[in-house]
């Protein structure tokens, strides 16, 4: 008997389509590209689908195909030239390694390149094309994305993350290879469902209403008859594209009615939540007075707006200049990405001391740039920080200090996911009184151990978090809070996608 054949790869990128920074192919070495076979047995966030799939092939005797493996950390627009050679580098190993009995593919879902507004809908639609009607295409994303018709149309099975912080990344890939596994023995037909409540929003699932929201889709999942997979896409208010938005996506054993009652009660029940499930927001000087006031320690202040996970920079000094200016002591900063200040660190070396300027040198409302005299506590080559089974390179970095300040500066662009980012760097953050992350909520699950009080601090505005005054010019106009009012439904799109509306089953 011949053995199931399959074929995976990984294409992913975030893109705040506002960001000054453009990503091209070493934007992709510095994160992770790695050719077929390649790939480390840890994951990256949109990776999970290659290091699990192993593992399903091995246990189940298949035979899988790896393809080449490609993620930048999120940035503004990726250039034509690189998109389309790495899209094009996958689809040539996918036509030369077939025939396939199922493709999984992981993708990030907010990827825009210049020409393509919709970078991962024409990704799909050309793998379609390349394995024809019948065989299941399958795909893990990020929530933080645009849910296109186009991507509907070409694959048979979308999975979103369902955890923000996604710390669930893994257990999504499991969930993909699991349907891959059921669709290639014969044993499921899956179609897809999508309702749009027609909004934008912020939903950390770490706190209620959210959290409720989440453990409620979980069980509905698990209870209800062929009902496959259940996502939101939160969707990402930093992508100006024309299907920018949240929606709701259930994936059915070949039962789009009932995908459609499904996401339609959950969307509206959404809607309903609509300005009630964002983080409460302090600006610098409440985040310190209330830091400051509290019995214990460390209290955590997320800097959540100058999120290089989200495509700024991560350079914003505005908390750091406030810091200065109180004299705090005992506070730890992670991170500002400064690469020339790292350069000039590690040129001087540990225990030297010197006139240093960093930060602040990317957009504008990120503060001013900082000039002091500091001293060089740490330096370290390609330094790295945890994220559940994944391992984030920060790139060259340094840990200076400014008297009773501690910075972290990195030549990799990357958010705050987890507390060895101090503790690499000597740093022990259950000894110190404040801690300031760069990260919108990756960083709570791992904090939150340690952290009895975490505040979520708006300094400055390098992220466009606001959609009622952001300069979209391709952006939906008639969704909450673009449309203040809001519609009074959203509505369900095309249901005949996936393997029943190819197959006409």
């Amino acid at each position: 008997m011949t053995r199931p054949r399959a074929f995976t790869a990984v294409l992913a990128t975030e893109t705040n389509t506002f960001s000054p920074i453009r990503i091209d192919i070493n934007a992709f070495r510095a994160s992770l590209l790695a050719k077929p076979g390649e790939h480390p047995e840890t994951p990256t966030l949109c990776s999970a689908v290659m290091t699990v799939g192993r593992r399903f092939a091995a246990e189940n005797g298949w035979e899988m195909v790896e393809g080449t493996a490609a993620w930048a950390d999120p940035a503004g627009l990726v250039s034509r030239h690189t998109f389309e050679g790495l899209r094009d580098e996958i689809l040539d190993q996918l036509a030369a390694g077939g025939p396939f009995d199922v493709v999984v593919i992981g993708l990030h879902g907010a990827m825009v390149a210049d020409g393509y507004d919709d970078p991962e809908g024409d990704f799909l639609s050309r793998i379609r094309l390349i394995v024809g009607p019948d065989v299941p295409v399958i795909a893990t994303f990020d929530p933080h994305s645009h849910l296109t018709a186009k991507r509907v149309a070409a694959a048979d099975a979308l999975i979103a993350f369902k955890e923000f912080p996604h710390i669930d990344f893994v257990e999504r890939a499991e969930d993909a290879w699991r349907l891959a596994g059921q669709a290639v023995a014969g044993e499921i037909t899956p179609v897809m469902s999508v309702f749009d409540p027609k909004m934008i929003d912020v939903f950390p699932t770490t706190s209620e209403p959210m959290r409720r929201f989440v453990d409620d889709m979980i069980r509905l999942e698990k209870e209800t008859p062929d009902l496959l997979s259940l996502s939101v896409v939160h969707g990402f208010m930093a992508g100006d594209v024309p299907e920018m938005g949240t929606k709701l996506l259930a994936v059915t054993n070949n039962a789009p009615e009932l995908g459609q009652k499904i996401t339609r009660d959950l969307g509206e029940a959404l809607f309903e939540l609509r300005g009630k499930v964002r983080s409460a927001e302090v600006s610098p000087s409440d985040a310190y007075a209330r830091a400051l006031d509290f019995d214990g320690g460390p209290v955590t202040i997320a800097d959540m707006w100058d999120n290089p996970g989200g495509g700024t920079a991560g350079d914003a000094t505005v908390l750091l200049a406030e810091a200065m200016a109180r004299k705090l002591e005992s506070i730890a900063f992670g991170s500002i990405w400064d690469p020339v200040a790292v350069q000039l660190c590690h040129a001087s070396g540990e225990g030297a001391r010197m006139m240093l300027r960093f930060g602040a040198k990317s957009a504008p409302e990120t503060g001013d740039p900082i000039d002091a005299e500091v001293e060089i506590v740490r330096n370290i080559r390609n330094a790295v920080q945890a994220f559940g089974q994944s391992i984030v390179p920060i790139g060259d970095a340094s840990l200076i200090r400014i008297g009773g300040i501690e910075v972290i500066l990195n030549s990799t662009r990357a958010q705050c996911f987890d507390t060895s980012l101090f503790s690499n760097f000597g740093i022990d953050p259950t000894q110190r009184k404040i801690l300031v992350v760069k990260s919108t909520n990756h960083f709570h699950q791992s904090f939150a151990r340690i952290s009895p009080l975490i505040l979520y601090c708006a300094a400055g505005r390098p992220y466009p978090n606001d959609p009622r005054v952001t300069p979209y010019k391709k952006a939906p106009r008639d969704i909450w809070p673009i449309n203040e009012k809001g519609p009074v439904n959203g509505h369900d799109t095309d249901t005949s996608s996936g393997s029943a509306g190819r197959r006409g089953g």
